[in-house]
């Protein structure tokens, strides 16, 4: 399937300025070949308190900025236009809005009730799909359209088509489940068929509907939650087993301003507490994606980021709208706005074509083509066939391969015509006459072998001696090994009995000798591991023999130098001589 690799793609929008609020000084630069750039200038006053007073002028690159006058309709074309022609082509979509509460999100996606000319980008882009699947009669399209809420980790489906919720409790909860190849699915979310562009802005109407609207002082309709509108497109060719699924998500998350700001207490501050959270957890998705090697991403953490998993880094075409209330008191805000657009268009995805095969509709295909198949053989043929040889033509056919099989002129063949079926049935006839005349050819074969193997069997045997004395060669070092550790533990012992001095390093040791005794360890050596575990803990207290030969011997050298001086002959007189040289 065809691959589009691509950055997240992001855009910004300043709001227009309300009556009260003074202006903030900003510039917008277009002149940049593909990108335009916003700068953003900190009043003094501002200054003063903000990120260690040292920059006054910010600046951000953005595809293209729209100003405080851009029309929903340029805003439309610009950012959401695109993505939906790539959604009826196959491909996932992603537009999500990103700004404080009050900075023109909801506008932006779902648009303004006033006048029909401010219509968002949802709306907008319902009327542009169903225009097109009209003009397209090559396919068969179906449509159907989801909407999510997302308040304080909770997800609800505000398209419940059985009441208009007054409360948002009300709604059926939506809960989120992952398959094993790791696809997230939402469970309890209905999905509603849109035949018309009429149905899908009913859908879009009712869902609006049943949103929860919490009043802060900050704007007094603001979004305290998270919404995703969805539209998922299917189409198949007639005729063909191809059916391409998409799915076009709408995002307008809550605000991301700071909980000091918005000046209210009780459940509201629970609510920006989760809002920021989740926020924080989008924030650190996009981190770790614009990361060069980070292998893990925290999907997971939040149920926004879980339903948005294929948006940032997977399979679609991402676009982020930044919307910005550019007027003193939110300069800070806009500012830190623009920082998080700034890391997403470092994400790269790659969109793929999203095709699949219907089983059934594939079975239906490949029945229709075995029977043209069929009727063309018997117009060709002159023969309708059955599946099955008959009874004469099986007989026919072992009397050509007897015949076949005696005649010994090399140039003889045998010749069935173009039917598969007898081609096979002559393969098959003629294995089963090898593998009975094998059985018979074995008895002669069996003698002819019987000469060879007494040839083969001298030098066989004259093979098998020298393993054998190898083998025992190899027991004989074995067995001389095993009596050593054993006599050294024995006089390790002893010398544990006469010497009772602290351990030093003595766990260091242990774990080197019984690797190595396990690596020295044959399978046919004759002691365990387990004495060998017994030989090593006696050994435990050893290092102590290096300081009473001043630390110039090695541990193997102490040992030999122990036995020597108790195995030498003289070494009775060698202790009498102590004795008496004590005593003087």
């Amino acid at each position: 399937a065809a691959m589009v690799k691509e950055t997240i793609r992001v855009y910004a929008r300043v709001k227009p300025l309300g009556r009260r609020q003074q202006a903030g000084i900003y510039s917008v630069d277009d002149d940049e070949k593909s990108l335009s750039s916003l700068e953003i200038v900190l009043p003094h006053d501002l200054a003063d308190g903000f990120i260690n007073n040292k920059r006054e002028t910010y600046k951000f690159k953005f595809q293209k900025i729209f100003d405080q006058e851009a029309k929903q309709d340029v805003v439309f074309d610009s950012i959401a236009k695109p993505v939906a022609e790539c959604v009826l082509a196959g491909y996932n979509g992603t537009i999500f809005a990103y700004g404080q509460t009050g900075s023109g999100k909801t506008f932006t996606i779902t648009g303004g009730a006033e006048r029909y000319s401010d219509r968002g980008i949802i709306p907008r882009t319902l009327s542009y799909i169903f225009d097109q699947l009209q003009k397209d009669s090559s396919k068969a399209y179906t449509t159907h359209v989801s909407y999510l809420e997302i308040y304080n980790e909770c997800g609800y489906d505000l398209l419940d088509p059985r009441h208009e919720a007054s409360r948002l409790e009300d709604l059926p909860k939506v809960t989120i489940m992952e398959d094993p190849d790791q696809n997230i699915h939402l469970k309890n979310l209905s999905l509603q068929q849109a035949t018309n562009e009429e149905e899908a802005l009913n859908l879009l109407f009712l869902g609006d509907t049943n949103r929860m609207i919490a009043e802060t002082p900050m704007n007094q309709a603001s979004t305290r939650s998270h919404c995703i509108f969805t539209i998922h497109i299917s189409s198949k060719e007639p005729g063909s087993a191809t059916i391409r699924r998409s799915k076009l998500h709408l995002v307008d998350l809550a605000g991301s301003e700071r909980v000091a700001k918005t000046g209210v207490g009780g459940h509201l501050l629970t609510e920006a507490k989760y809002i920021n959270l989740s926020l924080h957890y989008l924030e650190q998705v996009i981190i770790a994606l614009a990361e060069k090697n980070r292998s893990h991403i925290p999907y997971r953490n939040s149920m926004m980021t879980s339903v948005l998993r294929d948006s940032l880094g997977g399979n679609c075409m991402t676009t982020m709208i930044a919307t910005l209330s550019i007027d003193k008191r939110n300069i800070d805000e806009s500012i830190s706005t623009c920082r998080f657009a700034q890391r997403v268009a470092l994400i790269k995805n790659e969109a793929v074509l999203n095709e699949e095969i219907d089983p059934r509709l594939m079975i239906v295909q490949l029945k229709k083509e075995i029977q043209e198949l069929k009727d063309e053989l018997a117009l060709v043929t002159g023969k309708q066939r059955t599946s099955e040889l008959s009874q004469e033509e099986l007989l026919q056919l072992d009397e050509l391969i007897e015949t076949f099989l005696e005649d010994n002129d090399p140039d003889s063949t045998l010749d069935v015509g173009t039917d598969m079926r007898k081609i096979k049935y002559c393969f098959i006839h003629v294995k089963q006459l090898m593998n009975h005349s094998k059985i018979s050819d074995k008895k002669l074969f069996s003698q002819h072998i019987s000469e060879e193997k007494d040839v083969n069997k001298e030098a066989g045997e004259e093979e098998l001696k020298k393993l054998k004395e190898l083998l025992q060669q190899r027991d004989n070092e074995i067995n001389i090994l095993v009596n050593m550790l054993k006599k050294e533990k024995k006089i390790a012992q002893d010398a544990l009995f006469q010497l009772n001095a602290a351990s030093v390093g003595s766990a260091v040791l242990d774990q080197s000798l019984s690797r190595n005794l396990e690596e020295s360890q044959s399978p046919s050596s004759c002691f365990s591991l387990k004495e060998a575990k017994d030989f090593s803990s006696s050994f435990h207290r050893l290092p102590f023999l290096s300081r009473q030969t001043g630390g110039k011997m090695s541990l193997g050298c102490q040992e030999a130098f122990e036995v020597f001086k108790r195995d030498h002959a003289d070494s009775i007189t060698i202790e009498d001589n102590k004795q008496l040289l004590k005593q003087r």
